[in-house]
């Protein structure tokens, strides 16, 4: 499972490096209609060794050949049972794929730099590979959807686990927060509404938007665009600023001006395809004056001094003065948006939340320090270590989640495993020699070549 997590990454943030091989392309198998070359698999195979992957197998070019195999068998059969998928979904996966991982980047920028595309352009590219990895997904969902496994049953399988075979399980946090916002100020709110009016009319007037975009909008993975977004759905897009971008008809018109959180827009239409848009935009951000910032910390400060002379519980301080609304509605617990619970892996924090944490005992509350969120504004933040699970073998006190996970997928092989087999015996199958003496794990998939 892990490896197969590294081929969609491979398949969605592959550098040029294969181009750059001279690789003489081949076909080396076959799955029912579809084809798998040479270099489908020295193109995952050397951006795995590159961010060295090499030790998750003895032959990592067979496993990637295998997997590709059974994605091509369960693309094959989604194709013949009409498994069904909307454009909508394959558009809303994409996007939340580069989402995560603009994220991790840092900005659109870095990631259109990385890549060598614009983010228009890396759509346009992988979304039918994401079109594909749907169906197959969905093909492997209809295969698992009836695996069940019981709390005895996962005692039974960590027990079976040989203790030198024990997984490791990586170190985590979990943790409550208070998170208090700078407040943007009218004044300030009103320097960047004029700021932006003004090049309105200036576009209005005969500008190029393009160049205004470029010269003046503070959103850096569009202004370098001349403002330009690419195609996007509305659940891509805040709701103030997607009612007016799937409002406009005309690509001469420019929208009102619109507020959301990131600050004022104003919006021109390039394209609409049913329901995709692809606009520029012009964003002007406001400034948090310094008082604001000042007033924010001393407003945490505040917090901070009825914690520690225990005038206020935590989770009802949380409930009281936090600004992040998906945690003060729990008492503060953080939820870790990667995973959608309550453990933070080292790499999913902020790196000032990391720090912090790496300090405190359980139950300990920090001071205040300044905090960027995953959103990327700023706010003052003050955390309590509930537990800290240095890096460890599994075990089922610590980590009977994970360890229920891996049991589940270990039932869901087997049912993968039988489905394989059972497939195989009526779907073409052809495997070139150079990998007919690889050792599966799936099935014996030479011993249906050619049948």
């Amino acid at each position: 499972m892990k490896l197969r997590i590294l081929i969609i990454i491979s398949l969605l943030f592959g550098t040029n490096y294969a181009k750059s091989q001279e690789v003489i392309d081949q076909v080396v198998a076959v799955v029912g209609n579809s084809a798998i070359l040479k270099s489908d698999i020295e193109s995952q195979y050397i951006q795995m060794l590159s961010q060295n992957y090499a030790h998750y197998s003895t032959d990592l070019k067979c496993e990637i050949f295998e997997e590709l195999l059974f994605q091509k068998l369960l693309l094959n059969q989604a194709v013949i049972d009409s498994v069904e998928l909307s454009m909508k979904e394959v558009d809303t996966e994409l996007n939340r794929r580069l989402s995560v991982f603009i994220n991790q980047l840092g900005s659109e920028k870095q990631l259109e730099e990385f890549y060598n595309k614009t983010i228009a352009e890396i759509k346009d590219e992988f979304r039918t590979i994401i079109k594909d990895q749907l169906l197959t997904q969905k093909m492997q969902q209809q295969i698992t959807s009836e695996v069940k496994i019981s709390p005895q049953a996962v005692k039974n399988f960590y027990n079976s686990i040989p203790s030198d075979s024990l997984p490791v399980i990586p170190a985590s946090y979990e943790f409550n927060q208070i998170l208090i916002y700078p407040v943007l100020a009218d004044e300030q709110k009103k320097e960047s509404y004029d700021k932006l009016h003004e090049l309105r009319e200036r576009i209005i007037a005969g500008d190029k938007f393009e160049t205004m975009a470029v010269l003046y909008s503070q959103d850096p993975g569009s202004a370098v665009k001349g403002g330009e977004l690419g195609f996007v759905s509305r659940e891509d897009l805040v709701p103030e600023f997607a009612e007016v971008a799937f409002s406009l008809s005309s690509t001469e018109d420019v929208s009102r001006i619109i507020e959301s959180d990131f600050g004022y827009h104003i919006i021109k239409l390039i394209e609409r395809r049913g329901e995709l848009v692809n606009v520029r935009h012009i964003l002007i951000v406001p400034e948090i004056s310094e008082q604001s910032l000042k007033e924010a910390e001393k407003k945490t400060n505040d917090v901070y001094l009825q914690l520690i002379n225990d005038s206020i519980e935590f989770g009802k301080a949380a409930q009281k003065y936090s600004d992040d609304v998906d945690s003060k509605l729990n008492n503060g617990i953080a939820m870790n948006p990667y995973t959608g619970n309550s453990k933070f892996a080292v790499e999913h924090l902020e790196p000032n939340s990391r720090i912090i944490l790496e300090q405190l005992e359980e139950n300990q509350v920090s001071s205040v320090f300044l905090s960027t969120d995953y959103k990327g504004k700023q706010a003052f933040k003050i955390v309590q270590l509930k537990r800290k699970v240095n890096e460890h073998l599994a075990n089922l006190e610590d980590d009977f989640q994970e360890i229920s996970a891996f049991a589940m997928q270990n039932e869901q092989m087997n049912k993968i495993k039988y489905w394989i087999e059972k497939m195989l015996n009526s779907t073409y199958i052809f495997i070139d020699d150079s990998y007919g003496n690889c050792q599966f794990e799936y099935a014996d998939w030479t011993k249906f070549t050619n049948r």
